[in-house]
């Protein structure tokens, strides 16, 4: 496994960044996680989130990062440029149909009582998939940033051959039994 680079799962909001981090966690890694998000109805198996993460637009404190070289921490894909390029990173980038993705925000907002009519699913999938064509192309100039994309509807399918994929990724090491061991088919609600 790789101990130098920061590990990175992102992909935009509700495309399955949480699923992938508890399968990294199950396959030996320690997660950057502060447990202040609880798990719910949305996420029954937890978010894996750290707070901090959420400053990295807004802070020049991001000496943290250091602590996190050998470790793996959820970062939304809107945040990935606020990186320090000081650093190396790998990231595990989940895409998810963009329909379901839509849905599942739907359903998480729903939930929480708030507005779910601010902005058309039609220019909001034109926004993410504007974002990702830029995102993408920034990423493939960056030399420190070492990227793959995973499909999270295939590792629904085929947990073991993504948990084999990413163990390669990350240098070996990794649990892949126990990783495809946690893809759970029933916390897939949203299909398209």
């Amino acid at each position: 496994m790789d101990h130098e680079s920061v590990t990175i799962v992102s992909g935009l909001p509700r495309s399955g960044t949480s699923m992938m981090m508890k399968m990294l966690e199950a396959g030996g890694m320690t997660p950057m996680v502060d447990n202040i998000r609880k798990a719910d109805e949305d996420n029954p198996k937890g978010y894996y989130e750290l707070e901090r993460v959420k400053e990295l637009d807004k802070s020049d404190d991001k000496d943290w990062l250091v602590e996190a070289q050998g470790k793996v921490v959820k970062i939304i894909s809107q945040l990935l440029k606020e990186l320090p390029s000081n650093q190396t990173y790998k990231v595990i980038f989940m895409r998810r149909k963009m329909a379901e993705i839509l849905a599942s925000q739907k359903q998480m907002l729903v939930r929480r009582g708030q507005p779910t009519d601010q902005i058309s699913d039609e220019e909001l999938a034109r926004l993410f998939e504007q974002h990702l064509r830029q995102l993408e192309g920034w990423l493939a100039e960056q030399p420190n940033f070492d990227v793959v994309y995973v499909p999270y509807n295939e590792v629904l399918t085929e947990p073991d051959k993504h948990a084999a994929a990413m163990n390669e990724f990350l240098g070996g090491g990794l649990d892949t039994d126990a990783m495809a061991a946690v893809v759970d088919k029933s916390l897939h609600r949203q299909r398209a």
